[in-house]
C-alpha cells in the first residue's frame, strides 16, 4: 500500500516547527543586518543620492512585510518538499540567501563600501534566482510569494549601483 501525501508529510516535523524555524532564521538575519545599519552616519548622509531614492522610512516599511513573506514561503515550501535531499538543498539555499541579505548591510554600511555593497547585492540577486528556482520546483505558490522580495532586492541593486556611480 502506497502512503498518501498527508501520511508522508506527518513523518516530518510539524508545520509549527517549520514555520517557527523559518521565522527564527529570518528574524536572526534581519537583526544581524540591522545591527550594521546607520543611516544617520555622516558617511551616509554626505553621499550623493539619486532623485528616485525612496525616503528613509520606506525601507523599514518595506522590509518588514518582505521578511514575513520569506519566512512564510520558507516554512510552506519546506513542508512541501517530499525528498529529504531536496529539502536540505532548499534549506541551504535559504540559509545562504539570508546570510547574503544580512551581509549586504555590513559591506555597505559598516565598511562604508559602495562597491562591496554592490557586489553583495549582485550575489544576493543570484541567490534569489536560485532560491526561487528551488522553491518553484516544490511549491509554486511559495515561489510566487517570494517574487516581491526578489523584485525589491533588484531595486536595491539598482539603487546601490546608482550610489556607486554618483559617488566615485
Amino acid at each position: 500500500m502506497r502512503p498518501t501525501r498527508s501520511h508522508r508529510r506527518s513523518s516530518r516535523s510539524p508545520s509549527w516547527r517549520r514555520y517557527g524555524a523559518a521565522a527564527a532564521a529570518v528574524a536572526a538575519a534581519a537583526t544581524a543586518g540591522a545591527r550594521a545599519v546607520d543611516a544617520d552616519s555622516t558617511w551616509y548622509r554626505t553621499l550623493r543620492k539619486p532623485s528616485w531614492q525612496p525616503p528613509p522610512w520606506t525601507f523599514g516599511a518595506v522590509w518588514t512585510p518582505l521578511y514575513a513573506t520569506v519566512a512564510y514561503a520558507a516554512g510552506h515550501s519546506l513542508g512541501r518538499a517530499d525528498d529529504p535531499r531536496q529539502r536540505r538543498r532548499l534549506a541551504g539555499s535559504l540559509a545562504g540567501n539570508l546570510a547574503l541579505n544580512a551581509g549586504w548591510n555590513w559591506l555597505f554600511f559598516a565598511r562604508h563600501s559602495l562597491r562591496a555593497g554592490l557586489a553583495g547585492t549582485l550575489l544576493l540577486d543570484l541567490s534569489n534566482a536560485d532560491l526561487l528556482r528551488r522553491t518553484a520546483r516544490v511549491d509554486p505558490t511559495a515561489a510566487r510569494v517570494l517574487l516581491p522580495y526578489a523584485a525589491w532586492c533588484c531595486f536595491a541593486t539598482a539603487l546601490n549601483a546608482s550610489l556607486t556611480r554618483l559617488n566615485r
